[in-house]
């Protein structure tokens, strides 16, 4: 596990939890550097006095806030932690509210939370709370230089910290153009649905996370690899013409499409999708035999007709 990033307590009433905070996600991207495609040496960035276009060292580079233009105030960490030090050392429950409640679109950044030293029982009385209640802890928390809004959720064993968006961070979808339920263009069969929903049937399975892998990135990688071992390591693959998408027409044909998807019908599918299936076949079959009685006086005067013609002959 890597190094704590933050250390403090776990408020509400009167109960102190002392806890430690651990980064709960390890992002695995693509570490690309930049080169200069004229000798493929690395492109660097310095930091620079833009007064003098000279060179800073890390020693010497202070934050400061600008008051008005070209005017700063310096802010040390300590004046950061002195600012409010029960902030920066708190994570102070506001209230708790039903899980289900807060949309996972609120939901930004994973922390696990652990005890801290002495804090064994009262962790764990949160961690049942929360589990039995089925609640989870709105709570206020100031990581580096911002404050945060933080759910506190049971997962497991572990108490785990979601940094949560602000509302005011959530952009509105009312300019966005989305279907309504009763919009024509948007009209869907009671059929189409049965057989979406079968698929969805058909492919449910249980959640088993340990399947999912980027496989975009392990596809670079072999690339990077095939590059290695061909010798082509400065070698640089330039676009090749792009075929132009097919042209479609704008009527989608749902329910081929979904029999497409089903091929047979599901294992997953239930008796009684199944049975609504059957009711709608007979009920084509019964709206197909009113035609079938109207054609058959014809065929019967057909063969009547063909039955006829060599007996004409034959009395010729």
């Amino acid at each position: 596990m890597a190094r704590s990033l933050w250390k403090g307590a776990i408020s509400f009433g009167l109960v102190h939890i002392p806890v430690e905070m651990y980064p709960a996600v390890g992002e695995k991207s693509l570490d690309l550097t930049m080169l200069d495609r004229r000798d493929f040496s690395p492109v660097g960035f310095k930091r620079y006095n833009k007064g003098n276009n000279k060179e800073v060292t890390w020693d010497d580079i202070v934050k400061g806030y600008e008051y008005s233009d070209g005017e700063y105030v310096v802010l040390s960490e300590e004046d950061l932690r002195r600012a409010n030090p029960e902030a920066t050392q708190t994570i102070d429950i506001l209230a708790f509210v039903d899980a289900e409640q807060v949309p996972l679109l609120y939901y930004e950044q994973p922390y696990y939370l652990a005890p801290g030293k002495g804090g064994d029982k009262v962790y764990a009385l949160l961690r049942e709370t929360l589990r039995k209640t089925g609640k989870i802890g709105i709570a206020n928390v100031v990581i580096r230089v911002k404050q945060h809004l933080a759910a506190l959720v049971c997962v497991g064993d572990v108490i785990v910290m979601n940094t949560l968006r602000y509302s005011d961070e959530i952009r509105e979808a009312g300019d966005l153009k989305i279907p309504s339920s009763s919009a024509k263009t948007a009209s869907i069969s009671d059929k189409e649905l049965k057989m979406a929903m079968a698929l969805v049937e058909g492919m449910s399975e249980d959640w088993k996370p340990d399947q999912y892998h980027d496989t975009y990135r392990e596809d670079i990688l072999a690339l990077v690899e095939k590059k290695v071992k061909a010798k082509q390591t400065k070698t640089i693959t330039m676009p090749g013409k792009e075929k132009a998408p097919e042209k479609s027409g704008n009527v989608i044909d749902l329910v081929s499409l979904l029999q497409q998807s089903l091929g047979k019908k599901p294992a997953g599918k239930t008796k009684a999708a199944n049975d609504e299936d059957e009711e709608d076949d007979e009920a084509d079959d019964k709206k197909a035999k009113p035609a079938a009685r109207r054609k058959a006086p014809v065929k019967a005067a057909a063969t009547k007709a063909k039955a006829a013609a060599p007996a004409r002959r034959k009395s010729a």
